[in-house]
């Protein structure tokens, strides 16, 4: 007896000291979740001050982990975004602005390293589950950048050729009525057509359900997982459990089952014994579209939305859990930006980056507590085919003259959009952030000092990437977008 005792004790010791061994593997290689919502405003999560609708997982989660302040997109719209989170870089660096269409033949270059690149040279399991936007030809579809599996729209659900409101087939000569029908596809083939409002309702629970199997089929092994959400982009679509069950109508119910959606994964992870060892982001591609009205999201007070360079367009929720890492329930309001994701991740896995420059910095120190810390001094706001309509350094934002579609007039309703108004500065503006977060007060007589020293970055960012706003089509770090051969 005294044997078996001592021949179980030494197992139990060597079962012990491995899975000590695996613990210490795993915390090096944590798996990460990327969820990315399609325009959804900075005050669109309860957290963040919305309305009309509750968000209890998204608002558990940053009580458990870290919600951010001042953390923008890559650009204020959709492609550009897309490009800018998953490469590091400011989009226009590598030829990126504004949203591609069904009739473009370009997309990402492949000789940009993505995220699901750096983790998949590190042995990570990859999968992408949603809006893809980086182009729709294979060369640039995400299996052949880094992702292991795909099942998702090659862009917006709103390029197809069927009315917005009624789901019906636009007549010829209609905007969008030479579209392809919207296709749903699964690695590099289309495998449904989407062609009714109704088949848009099933989007927000088909990519929950796709990324809660990859994770149980992969809870062994390291993982990335991105599930970039084409809710809520016009038009908007919610399952039936969802549908009617906010005050603030479909807008409401959609972020209502986005809400459901985290919690479904949150859920996988704790049955597959890995939340532990998981990073958990949530956040969006850019701020809301207003001239929807009650189909769009809210801005929380910033002022314009998507599509513009003030603080509705760019400026996004951002909670991050990482247990044991990230301290629970604290709020960061140090400047980051969706282009740091990269440089973060390669930092905290010692994955290697490429030999092209990027724009993203390290803030691994944040999501860690260390607010001592600034690792993000400026956030460039580059818009248009490669406009630099403002800079921010600190507190201080400078708004440089430029032209943009404004919002500042009557929505529209129940799918249809109101029409904006074209306006411009034609003189710099100064705005406190602190003070002036909706960027109200022009201080820019004030503080010649700030004008300056933001001045002198402005520079510097000219030369680097250009702007066309004073004429400088190109600086001496832009890259090309990606082309199909011939």
């Amino acid at each position: 007896m005294k044997k078996h005792a001592t021949l179980i004790l030494f197992i139990a010791v060597v079962f012990l000291g491995h899975n000590n061994i695996i613990r210490a593997q795993n915390s090096e290689t944590p798996n990460v979740i990327v969820i990315f919502i399609d325009d959804e405003g900075y005050g669109d999560v309860g957290c963040y001050g919305a309305t009309g609708f509750e968000t209890p997982n998204l608002d558990q989660m940053a009580s458990k982990g870290m919600r951010f302040t001042n953390f923008y997109a890559a650009q204020p719209v959709c492609s550009a975004s897309r490009a800018g989170l998953l490469t590091g870089c400011y989009p226009n660096r590598i030829g990126f602005s504004g949203a591609l269409f069904p009739h473009h033949n370009i997309g990402i270059n492949p000789k940009e390293l993505t995220i699901a690149e750096l983790f998949k040279a590190q042995g990570y399991a990859t999968a992408c589950f949603g809006k893809w936007h980086l182009g729709w030809q294979r060369e640039f579809l995400p299996l052949q950048h880094g992702f292991d599996e795909y099942v998702g729209l090659p862009y917006s659900n709103d390029m197809w050729p069927h009315s917005n409101i009624t789901g019906e087939k636009s007549p010829k000569g209609k905007w969008a009525s030479d579209f392809p029908e919207l296709p749903l596809m699964e690695g590099n083939e289309v495998i449904e057509n989407i062609t009714s409002l109704k088949d848009q309702d099933k989007l927000t629970t088909l990519f929950t359900e796709k990324a809660v199997d990859f994770i149980n089929r992969n809870a062994k092994k390291p993982f990335f997982l991105y599930v970039p959400h084409s809710m809520g982009h016009i038009p908007l679509g919610v399952s039936d459990k969802f549908r009617g069950k906010s005050v603030q109508g479909l807008y409401g119910d959609v972020m209502m089952e986005i809400d459901w959606s985290v919690g479904e994964i949150s859920k996988a992870l704790a049955q597959n014994n890995i939340s532990g060892n998981t990073i958990l982001i949530f956040t969006s591609d850019n701020g809301p579209w207003l001239n929807f009205g009650n189909h769009a999201g809210s801005s929380g007070g910033l002022r314009e939305g998507k599509t513009t360079s003030w603080e509705g367009g760019q400026r996004v929720p951002f909670i991050i859990r990482w247990p044991g890492k990230t301290p629970e329930g604290t709020i960061c309001n140090k400047l980051a930006c969706a282009i740091d994701l990269l440089p973060t991740f390669s930092a905290m896995t010692n994955g290697k980056l490429s030999d092209n420059k990027i724009d993203g910095v390290d803030i691994s120190s944040l999501w860690k507590g260390d607010f001592k810390s600034e690792p993000r001094e400026t956030i460039l706001y580059y818009h248009g085919k490669n406009n630099l309509n403002g800079v921010r350094k600190g507190n201080w934002k400078l708004v440089l003259p430029h032209t943009w579609q404004s919002y500042n007039t009557s929505p529209g309703n129940d799918g249809h959009a109101g029409k904006r108004i074209k306006m411009s500065i034609e003189t710099p503006e100064l705005y406190n952030m602190m003070r002036d977060p909706g960027e109200q007060f022009n201080v820019y007589d004030d503080y010649p000092e700030k004008v300056k020293e933001l001045m002198e970055v402005v520079e510097l960012s000219r030369k680097e990437l250009g702007d066309l706003n004073v004429g400088i089509e190109k600086g001496s770090g832009n890259r090309d977008i990606g082309r199909l051969e011939g």
